[in-house]
């Protein structure tokens, strides 16, 4: 999978979460990880965090893409 796609597939997630500590814990990814994307500098619960948000989407847990859109249409 390319980069673009990758980003794309993890913004639909993103829309489709109404998790507030998944959205806490991207926040904060992004205003630690360097642009390396090094996560050493992390807090272990924030890489947890981030690890058990994948396994819930993994397990079908979440908010279909469709859903979301009819949700969030006013911002895209």
């Amino acid at each position: 999978m390319d980069i673009q796609t990758e980003k794309i597939e993890l913004a639909k997630r993103l829309l489709d979460t109404d998790n507030e500590s998944i959205i806490d814990a991207i926040k904060l990814i992004f205003e630690t990880v360097d642009e390396t994307g090094n996560w050493n500098d992390l807090p272990e619960k924030v890489i947890s965090d981030v690890e058990e948000s994948i396994r819930q989407v993994d397990a079908g847990k979440g908010i279909p893409h469709n859903i979301a859109r009819e949700t969030y249409k006013k911002w895209l």
